[in-house]
């Protein structure tokens, strides 16, 4: 029996818990209704939609969803639902300090507990900055209602003096440039004056375009809806369309369970290697598969980038932005271009199979969107390196990276924490050259904390002003998606517990082999074994509050950084339903 057949009776909905039974509660939920100016005709019998609304003062990506809100509760009211926005922490990539990536988890939570605690039938959730995007769908895949994803949509392109900017990517370029003497300050002004001139999320193939284009693939979100630049008409009709979906969904008793399977997260990454998109990708899709029950891990991905080739010409990786993508055809175009590497039985949001969704999806750009057999990169868009520096796995984008260091080996500049680099890193004295790989240690989940995306370490000045542009960089950080470089992320486990990254010293050789996907500290095993013995653990990071709790629970990248109490083995316990009295 398909969904459709088995549509749900108005007393069968969730919220009638609260609103629909003859007692005391429900007088009071129905009476502080009421208060608000509602009439019971309003939500008597009818799907209550909880909308998880990212938006904040502090969030440019997510400014215009006050408007668009108000355009998904118009599609919720005339499918004969009842909208009810709630506010959650908005995790603004450019301002969070130290990063997002700290308080991922807790937004996760938040979602979760406010669609368990609430009468809510279905959720939409607004999202696109870069975290916002994983927790929504953690926290939402948890409480498993009917959930459909809202995707903030990418910025306009950028303008500088007729020269077209990409977030980030263009950030560290012209930085670069002007550390090198390159532009002058005035030209920086003006970099800086036109590299975000709308609402949305970067418009590079950065984390916030790589996920909700995983979301897509995933089938979480209405079909071509995460190409649509921000500004464009259509993303406003798109939040409307969303709005009257999700109250068919909850009739239907559509959930992310009846959804998500082993397959459509193999989908997820091919779309995302197909993009070149961020490396962040790998830890937020592990961690939302594992909240499925999936156990995604490095390996999946190393195997599927194997096979998978690059199709999107975007920066940082090619020279187009997401505008150019989504005229050029937008995801579905691209998705039609993988042909047989996705599953297209896979069921989605829409009601229909993915295949059904791209059928008939056509390119108008192939230089945007490259045919497969004309594709921009053959194969390897992510590579997975281990070895005795990295025996959990790291990670590197072969296609941001110049191509004569995939092979290299040289002597390690070791900083101990971004504090140590960046009082150093600048030093005419720092013992550095063009074939030393700079490694920075105490950058990743417990020792920064939170992971934050510094692994796109600095080139020395004297090096930039010698012209040199790449070398290999090294840390136990996440890397911004808009960045490119030799950069070699994720290392687990991280310096701060002790793992191998903790133990490397100046002067070390390091060899980083990417076709051989290797990564060794040079030094022999009793040497290591004795620094091991040598090593004393840091104190802790925090002393009160969610960083005690974070600390406590935080996994390592390889797992995705998710606590383990939220881990899918231990959710069954903590997933009860709220008592009514």
């Amino acid at each position: 029996m398909s969904h459709s057949d088995k549509r749900k009776k108005p007393e069968e909905l969730r919220s009638h818990r609260w609103y629909g039974v003859k007692d005391l509660r429900s007088f009071g939920h129905r009476s502080r209704t009421a208060q608000m100016g509602y009439h019971r005709s309003d939500y008597a019998g009818k799907p209550v939609i909880a909308i998880i609304n990212t938006w904040s003062d502090i969030n440019p990506c997510h400014s215009h969803f006050k408007q668009r809100v108000e355009e998904v509760k118009r599609g919720i009211w005339q499918a004969g639902g009842f909208p009810v926005e709630m506010p959650a922490m908005s995790l603004s990539e450019p301002f969070q300090k130290p990063t997002t990536m700290l308080y991922r988890n807790l937004l996760a939570m938040e979602t979760e507990e406010l669609l368990r605690s609430y009468p809510a039938d279905g959720c939409v959730l607004m999202g696109g900055c870069d975290k916002t995007t994983p927790a929504l769908i953690m926290g939402a895949v948890s409480m498993d209602l009917p959930t459909i994803f809202v995707p903030a949509g990418p910025m306009l392109r950028g303008n500088w003096n007729g020269n077209t900017l990409g977030s980030g990517s263009d950030t560290w370029k012209y930085w670069a440039e002007l550390r090198a003497g390159n532009i002058t300050e005035e030209d920086w002004q003006g970099v800086e004056d036109g590299i975000a001139r709308s609402p949305g999320h970067c418009m590079t193939m950065g984390t916030a375009s790589t996920m909700t284009g995983a979301v897509e693939a995933l089938g979480l979100c209405l079909s071509g809806a995460s190409s649509i630049p921000a500004p464009d008409s259509r993303h406003a009709q798109m939040a409307s369309l969303t709005g009257k979906r999700i109250v068919e969904m909850v009739w239907e008793d559509l959930k992310p369970s009846d959804l998500l399977t082993a397959a459509s997260y193999d989908n997820a990454v091919r779309t995302v290697l197909a993009l070149s998109g961020s490396t962040n990708s790998v830890v937020h899709l592990i961690a939302m598969a594992r909240r499925s029950g999936f156990n995604l891990d490095l390996d999946r991905f190393d195997h599927l980038a194997r096979t998978t080739p690059v199709l999107a010409n975007l920066r940082p990786a090619g020279k187009y932005l997401m505008e150019d993508f989504y005229y050029a055809g937008g995801l579905r175009a691209m998705l039609v271009q993988l042909g047989d590497l996705l599953d297209t039985t896979q069921r989605t949001v829409d009601g229909r199979t993915l295949g059904e969704n791209i059928a008939g999806a056509r390119i108008f750009n192939e230089d945007v969107i490259r045919p497969r057999a004309q594709a921009l990169i053959e194969r390897d868009g992510l590579a997975v390196l281990r070895g005795n520096l990295a025996p959990d796995g790291a990670v590197i984008k072969p296609p941001a990276m110049e191509e004569r260091l995939q092979v290299h080996t040289g002597r390690a500049v070791v900083f101990k924490d971004y504090n140590d680099m960046a009082a150093r890193i600048d030093d005419p004295d720092l013992d550095v050259d063009a074939d030393s790989v700079i490694v920075l240690q105490n950058a990743g989940p417990q020792g920064a904390p939170g992971m934050p995306e510094w692994g796109q370490l600095p080139i020395p000045q004297k090096l930039l002003k010698q012209g040199v542009r790449d070398m290999v960089r090294i840390s136990d950080a996440r890397m911004s998606g808009t960045s490119y470089g030799a950069c070699v992320l994720h290392v687990a486990p991280e310096a701060y517990v002790g793992g191998p990254l903790a133990l490397v010293r100046d002067g070390d050789r390091i060899a980083l082999d990417v076709p051989g996907r290797r990564l060794e500290l040079l030094i022999p095993e009793a040497e290591l074994a004795e620094r091991r013995a040598a090593w004393q653990a840091p104190p802790p990071r925090f002393e009160r509050g969610y960083g005690v709790l974070y600390l406590k629970h935080i996994g390592q990248a390889d797992t995705g950084c998710d606590f383990d109490f939220l881990q899918t083995e231990t959710r069954a316990a903590a997933a009860g339903e709220p008592e009514i009295h």
